[in-house]
């Protein structure tokens, strides 16, 4: 399955950034020798091999003279990327109300094939209702109701990736915690665990649910998610959040490690028809 559009931007921006590095590293250029090239800064080329900033096409054809890129069909190849990488994703309209570092996020789970997931604290973003996230939004810092409610649009857009035509295959490890911390009240929570129930029959969608009774079985870790991505040349890339900055994490070692602690998690939770079971009974405790 191809990205392209907006959705695939931050994943274009990744994979020029990445080509850029592997160039540089092979003619055993600096990066402080690269920015003098284009007048810029050592950490201008570091943000821009990480994907983290937009391109500018005559950059990109005095970066690729500099390494000795003469091939003209490479060249208008990778150039050819720089107006790709830099259309804005739907996600640009909502950066007034997300986090500085989450906007990377959005672009590379909008343009994952397979997006694994493990939450403790509350259901994840792309599987709660407009209520739940409502109150998952307002529970947190203090925030506006306009802002709030842009929050929470932003997050309902996220979850139309579950639903395309070509839609990403998600796998969800919960806590137990997780699906019984009450937000919003009773009817919130009721309609908030129906429509786990609805997600897990999704032909994409695997929910497994780790009890309260299990312990001494998972990794010790918090939450964090795996997203994969159907072009060969990206690699795997873990996302952990933290209160002020998340973590992007693509070495395959470290990649391997989470990958692991997930296959953990998915042994020690139930399986898809007893997590349906244990949500049936505390929908009828709730």
């Amino acid at each position: 399955m191809a990205v392209d559009g907006s959705s695939g931007s931050v994943v274009r921006r990744i994979l020029l950034g990445s080509q850029l590095r592997r160039l540089r590293e092979e003619q055993g250029i600096s990066r402080d020798a690269a920015g003098y090239a284009i007048r810029a800064s050592e950490s201008k080329i570091s943000r821009m091999e990480l994907g983290r900033v937009s391109f500018k096409s005559r950059d990109v054809e005095d970066l690729l003279t500099l390494y000795g890129v003469t091939d003209q069909t490479e060249r208008d190849a990778l150039v050819g990327l720089v107006s790709e990488a830099n259309t804005a994703g739907w996600w640009h309209s909502y950066s007034d109300v997300l986090p500085g570092w989450f906007p990377t996020y959005v672009g590379l789970e909008s343009a994952a094939s397979g997006i694994d997931v493990y939450e403790v604290q509350f259901v994840h973003g792309l599987l709660q209702t407009e209520e739940y996230a409502h109150a998952v939004v307002t529970a947190g810092l203090p925030t506006s109701p306009a802002e709030a409610d842009k929050r929470v649009g932003a997050r309902l857009e996220r979850q139309k990736r579950l639903y395309a035509e070509h839609p990403a295959q998600l796998k969800a490890v919960l806590d137990e915690a997780a699906v019984r911390r009450p937000y919003g009240g009773r009817q919130v929570m009721r309609k908030q665990l129906q429509h786990l129930l609805d997600a897990s029959e999704m032909a994409n969608v695997s929910l497994r649910v780790i009890p309260l009774a299990q312990h001494g079985h998972t990794p010790d870790s918090g939450a964090f998610t795996i997203l994969r991505f159907p072009e060969e040349d990206l690699s795997d890339v873990v996302y952990v959040e933290h209160l002020t900055s998340a973590l992007y994490l693509d070495k395959p070692e470290d990649v391997g490690t989470y990958a692991k602690a997930m296959d953990l998690l998915r042994v020690a939770a139930q399986d898809e028809a007893e997590s349906r079971e244990l949500l049936h009974g505390i929908i009828r405790e709730v």
